[in-house]
């Protein structure tokens, strides 16, 4: 019996962090000449500066909220608002996936600030509207690893007592947001830009920066965690003047990346590739009756980080199956993550072509037929 193969997609980069670069990307079309010059010179902070600037415009984000660049990519981000802002009201922590459990654990064992915990299993969010806001409020705005995400923004009050601290980082430039809701938000290059990892951003509303020229927590900081001086916040981090060194190279190629959605026309063109990335993959998933979605109500469904269902399959099998496709360079990085369901997980962000969402679909079927046989 001959074993006839699918034709390969074009770029088989479905992994969820870091993602596929960028289809224009080329090593060549790095802007060097800030490499090998101080972060701190005039070059250097224009960049960061400019960097910055493509970030606002890209988010649609008003004037209100600061942008600043910071270190130990979403993961220190997020560490940072919590470590700096947390403690002075009750917290309630939102999990239904990894991430969210780590900020759970960290409220918990490290701040010891005995949060509100509601969790819902993968594939499904908490009731938003049980949500007491006169609480910080901490969640994950698209879970990376179950591919559950929030509706919208509307659960946020208007009125809220508390901060609200979202987790967007498989979710910025790929959902629409409502910044007037949001205090706290964190994201890395490495999701939907397709960027490098190691740098974290960092953006604030007036609330929150409210919060830290009136609050000093009871715990001692890192030089890296710390946002306010003297009552007043560092507004040079949120400038270009990183707290600590930034690589130049990852802000070049985070700038590469964000002129190529600015050029494709924007927040709006980067929210329609993945939406018609998800759509691809969703009808892969209605012609197979072997595959399934995690998360089964379309509302809250990523349309990013898609998880999938594969019928009776357990780690071992997923193992094999993306293991399959990876030598056959058809798809990279496709298992599901290693505390969700056994499933895969396929990246659908703006930096993926829709073509390869199609081409996949034949080489997920020669996959299941492999190893089902």
């Amino acid at each position: 019996m001959t074993d006839t193969k699918p034709t390969l997609p074009e770029r088989p980069y479905f992994s969820s962090g870091p993602c596929a670069k960028p289809p224009v990307w080329t090593p060549e079309k790095i802007d060097t000449a800030s490499l090998g010059r101080s972060h701190r010179s005039k070059l250097g902070k224009a960049r960061l500066q400019y960097c910055i600037d493509l970030m606002r415009e890209l988010l649609e984000l008003p004037e209100t909220h600061r942008i600043g660049i910071v270190p130990g990519s979403d993961t220190g981000a997020f560490e940072m608002a919590m470590w700096t802002m947390l403690g002075a009201r009750p917290v309630t922590t939102l999990a239904w996936e990894s991430f969210g459990s780590g900020w759970v654990t960290d409220a918990v064992k490290q701040l010891k600030l005995d949060p509100t915990v509601m969790e819902a299993p993968y594939g499904e969010i908490p009731d938003l509207a049980k949500v007491d806001w006169t609480n910080d409020v901490l969640f994950t705005w698209n879970g990376t690893t179950s591919g559950a995400r929030v509706p919208n923004a509307d659960w946020i009050a208007e009125d809220r007592e508390g901060l609200s601290f979202a987790d967007a980082t498989s979710a910025v430039f790929a959902q629409k947001i409502d910044w007037t809701r949001i205090d706290v938000a964190t994201f890395s290059w490495q999701k939907v830009l397709g960027g490098e990892g190691a740098h974290g951003v960092l953006i604030l509303g007036p609330r929150a920066v409210e919060r830290l020229e009136t609050y000093s927590p009871a715990w001692p900081l890192p030089k890296v965690f710390r946002l306010a001086k003297g009552g007043k916040l560092i507004e040079g981090i949120f400038k270009g003047e990183t707290i600590n060194t930034p690589s130049m190279l990852a802000v070049e190629d985070a700038i590469l990346a964000l002129e190529w959605g600015k050029d494709l026309g924007g927040a709006a063109a980067l929210r329609a590739r993945a939406d018609a990335n998800a759509a691809a993959l969703n009808q892969i998933v209605t012609e197979r009756s072997w595959l399934g979605h995690l998360v089964a109500d379309e509302a809250i469904r990523s349309n990013t980080s898609v998880c999938l269902t594969v019928e009776g399959a357990d780690t071992d099998f997923i193992k094999k199956f993306a293991k399959l496709l990876e030598d056959e360079g058809a798809a990279y990085d496709i298992a599901g993550y290693r505390d969700a369901p056994a499933g895969l997980r396929i990246w659908c962000g703006a930096t993926v072509n829709t073509a390869d969402i199609e081409a996949l679909g034949p080489w997920l079927d020669w996959a299941w037929t492999k190893l089902s046989a």
